[in-house]
């Protein structure tokens, strides 16, 4: 799991080899780089103006709800558009009520079938294999997503190469931040 570090009147993101394509230049948020939190979120969050999510450990809930109140920051809760959209691929049953569940909560952030089909077939293969070791059947979202593409855990060549990366997680970030007011638009294949 990649995790940020709370760090005064800022966020460190995890080391930047950690992140396949990213450099030493972007470890750092400040304190006004950070729109929102959801400290309640799974794992817990913080989201830049630009969209990033940063994760934090579930152990480190309260600390981000003091930084948040102590920078000022809003606690905001958004819809899982990734927990949605991976639902299919935890090791559970994903019966017809849910799926349709499921597709209801993803057409109100703007995900019609055919896009939700086209993200699923192209993250699939990756989600299976990433929870064929995990067998998590509670919850996969962006973190789990994003652990997976660059995970040790994930057979290689299911993962995302270092020259994938960067434009799959930006990707990733715009489709997680669907459903906020106001909504960015997503290119969708």
């Amino acid at each position: 799991m990649l995790h940020s570090v709370l760090a005064g009147d800022r966020i460190s993101r995890p080391t930047p080899d950690a992140y396949p394509g990213a450099t030493a230049a972007v470890d750092v948020v400040p304190v006004a780089a950070v729109r929102d939190a959801d400290p309640t979120a799974t794992p817990p969050e913080a989201r830049t103006v630009t969209g990033e999510t940063l994760f934090f450990p579930a152990a480190r809930k309260a600390e981000l709800e003091g930084f948040c109140r102590t920078h000022g920051i809003p606690l905001v809760s958004r819809p899982d558009v990734w927990g949605a959209l991976l639902e299919p691929f935890l090791d559970t049953e994903f019966t017809p009520r849910r799926r349709a569940a499921t597709a209801l909560a993803l057409a109100r952030v703007g995900l019609d079938e055919a896009a939700v089909a086209d993200i699923r077939a192209e993250v699939g293969p990756l989600m299976l294999a990433y929870n064929s070791v995990h067998r998590d059947w509670c919850h996969l979202g962006l973190a789990d997503l994003l652990d997976a593409a660059t995970g040790g855990s994930t057979p290689e060549r299911y993962r995302i190469g270092p020259d994938r990366f960067p434009a799959f997680r930006a990707r990733a970030m715009a489709i997680a931040d669907l459903g906020r007011v106001p909504g960015p638009s997503v290119p969708v294949r």
